[in-house]
């Protein structure tokens, strides 16, 4: 089988490695389509994660669907064929965190796709059946790889906790950033600000439900959404972007107790916050850790609103033009919202 390896920095190859065979309670699963995370991004312009570099090679890749092609010993209620959502997150099931149902801070979590753990840009891949959802009739393997990010913009909204009326902003407009404010939209926010520096992104925006955008490059979105709101803020500020000042933004924008929850990655292993401006306005201050029992709900919404969250899904290119995707998602050249590889 091919697998697009990330051998040095910035630079990935095909490789030829044998077919797995799926042991006791595994599926082996042929790759349909694969959504590229910003994650994935980090670890290819950056050379890892905030803490975390890359080990070299690696295979990058955690936005996975795929069909099932052979059955494990023990593995039942699945056939090949089988159309499937991948889970990239493998979970031991007994740490005091997965039977407190906390499954995403799990003490023994392995992630496919991070150092030492292959992901998912390949043809082929083992992974336990427990990892498997059905994928939904009338939904593309391509539209359906969002269901990893759009558990993750799910998640975020617990700690949201959104109420009748209130305004959002969010700042940045990726892939996870759309989802979010499709996601603030149906759950009834009155108003949701869009900070992004790309047009085309700001777009998109507009598209999934942003009442208003600004671009961080041309005006002071604190200025804006401070003028937009009396000067009040708004109630909770999200920040999916993670870029120079955008997690301060975000406090300067959230009203007097307020929430601010920070969905993105920053760069550095250190970030420097306006404490004072925590303190003063007694703001609250969320994490997401990735997804948490979101994925079916994530797939249910996006066969019920494909019309709406399809169109995220912007490119599709075959795994053997891997470099030039991750080239272009790195200039957010020609448009791209979400960029999903095709192996086959």
């Amino acid at each position: 089988m091919r697998v697009a390896e990330l051998y040095q920095y910035r630079r990935f190859r095909l490789s030829e490695q044998p077919v797995p065979e799926p042991g006791p309670g595994e599926v082996l699963a042929r790759i349909l389509a694969v959504g590229t995370c910003g994650s994935d991004l980090h670890y290819f312009s950056e050379g890892g994660i905030g803490d975390t570099p890359c080990v070299y090679p690696m295979v990058l890749g955690h936005e996975p669907t795929g069909e099932v092609v052979k059955l494990g010993p023990g593995v039942t209620g699945w056939q090949p064929g089988d159309r499937v959502a991948l889970e990239p997150a493998i979970y031991c099931y007994h740490c005091e965190y997965c039977l407190a149902g906390r499954h995403n801070v799990c003490a023994n979590v392995r992630f496919m796709s991070m150092p030492g753990e292959p992901g998912f840009f390949r043809e082929y891949v083992i992974v336990p059946a427990t990892n498997l959802l059905p994928l939904p009739a009338g939904l593309s393997p391509e539209e359906a790889t969002l269901f990893e990010p759009l558990a993750v913009a799910l998640h975020s909204m617990k700690f949201v906790a959104l109420r009748p009326g209130e305004r959002v902003a969010v700042f940045g407009a990726g892939p996870i950033g759309l989802l979010t404010i499709a996601v603030l939209k149906l759950s009834g926010a009155m108003r949701v600000f869009a900070v992004e520096p790309v047009e085309a992104r700001r777009e998109l925006a507009r598209k999934v439900g942003a009442d208003e955008t600004f671009d961080s490059e041309m005006a002071d979105p604190v200025r804006e959404i401070l003028g937009a709101t009396a000067g009040r803020g708004v109630d909770v500020a999200i920040d999916c972007a993670c870029k120079g000042a955008t997690m301060n933004q975000c406090l300067a924008v959230a009203r007097n107790g307020g929430r601010v929850v920070i969905t993105g990655i920053p760069t550095s292993v250190q970030v420097s916050l306006d404490y004072h401006v925590i303190r003063r306005k007694e703001l609250v201050l969320y994490n997401v850790r990735r997804s948490n029992h979101d994925s079916q709900t994530a797939l249910e919404l996006l066969r019920e609103r494909r019309a709406l969250l399809g169109p995220i899904v912007t490119h599709r290119l075959p795994l053997e033009r891997i470099q030039q995707g991750f080239e272009m998602l790195e200039r957010y050249a020609d448009g791209v919202g979400k960029l999903v590889f095709v192996p086959g």
